[in-house]
């Protein structure tokens, strides 16, 4: 009897003292979601994250403080294979397109996305990418298009949409348009900053910002952008908490390890990974600093079919080395990782649809 007593008391000592209470506030109160952060890897597949712990010898990497992980599958509405266009359609309104529109339907009916939701509901919203800003991720969460490549229709909606602050690159049909319009103009009129350098970033202080870095399509490589992602990633960060009372919805894409798995490149694929779970670490100090943030770590697709396989098939020998062999250059239809942190971050663990990412943060922002 003192046994079975002793062994009862033990165990419900571990699960008052030792587990942890996932999203859990200090008062016993399952904490609320405030903040969400989005963070998209272009292309990255569990062998592209594999590739950059490789390379760094497993030293620990921002990604793998996550609460949850989990897998997404990711093909689209006609077609098993998906691209960005569609997946980040998925994302954004919790339902499947054809590959190239952008947030309408099989149909070209636009649908509501998370971003629009969240303007409505007065929360603050940002998008920070490293490709242009009317490519298809960041796109398909404000703009409503049967083809992705209507990049002037694109860029028009996203001056329309009262985004508090985004940053990528893609001047061009901001400013030299068919239609004759100036946008650039036009964002002044709303007292837009407009910045053109990314020196400039660390000078913001406050307000509204448009940030265009190159003039036609994505920035620089990583090699030539310096710590442009996660430094823009956490001054976002710093002005969307501003006067946050009723939270904010940002999107971070990590817009080129995509360039890398169409060419093969497994250098360009550690580097923009690296670069990438760089603003990761930022987004992650942030969330553990302000309670209520849930960051969302996940990809579109995987690209080029990435594996990692010894140089040597015999396992009876020491270290033998690895190669990294690709597919193909184009997109697969393999799941990919979604990683989560934060309140509700275990809703994240398991195989999930991309439609239903978009379900489960509407229900936990509480947008519907």
């Amino acid at each position: 009897m003192f046994r079975t007593r002793l062994i009862r008391t033990a165990v419900l000592f571990l699960l008052v003292f030792l587990i942890p209470a996932v999203g859990m506030a200090g008062n016993g109160q399952k904490e609320k979601v405030k903040n969400v952060v989005f963070m998209v890897g272009d292309g990255m597949g569990v062998a592209h994250v594999t590739a950059l712990m490789l390379d760094g010898k497993y030293a620990p990497i921002a990604m793998e403080r996550a609460q949850a992980v989990g897998l997404v599958k990711t093909y689209s509405a006609n077609n098993r294979v998906t691209d960005s266009g569609a997946s980040a359609t998925a994302y954004a309104t919790g339902h499947k397109t054809n590959n190239s529109q952008l947030s309408v339907d099989v149909n070209g009916k636009p649908m509501e996305t998370i971003l629009e939701k969240a303007i409505q509901k007065g929360m603050k919203t940002g998008l920070v990418v490293t490709c242009d800003m009317t490519g298809a991720t960041p796109a398909a969460f404000y703009s409503h298009v049967s083809s992705r490549k209507d990049v002037e229709s694109i860029a028009a909606q996203l001056v329309d949409k009262p985004i508090d602050i985004w940053m990528g690159g893609g001047r061009q049909p901001f400013e030299k348009r068919k239609d004759g319009r100036n946008l650039l103009d036009e964002l002044k009129e709303k007292n837009y900053q407009l910045i053109f350098d990314t020196k400039q970033i660390e000078d913001l202080q406050n307000g509204k910002v448009a940030g265009l870095f190159s003039e036609k399509g994505y920035m620089p490589e990583y090699s030539q952008r310096g710590n442009y992602l996660p430094e823009a990633t956490a001054k976002t960060l710093e002005l969307l908490n501003q006067d946050n009372k009723k939270g904010f919805f940002l999107l971070v894409e990590g817009s080129q390890i995509d360039r890398g798995g169409h060419r093969n490149n497994s250098e360009l694929i550690i580097g923009e990974t690296r670069d990438f779970d760089n603003a990761v670490g930022v987004v992650m100090d942030f969330a553990e600093k302000n309670p209520g943030t849930l960051v969302v770590i996940l990809a579109d697709h995987e690209t080029g079919g990435l594996a990692i396989p010894a140089n040597d098939a015999d396992f009876n020998k020491g270290e033998n080395g690895i190669q990294f062999h690709f597919s193909g250059k184009g997109h697969t239809g393999t799941m990919v990782p979604v990683l989560a942190y934060g309140p509700g971050a275990e809703n994240f663990s398991r195989i999930l649809d991309n439609t239903e990412i978009s379900a489960l943060l509407k229900k936990l922002m509480q947008l519907d």
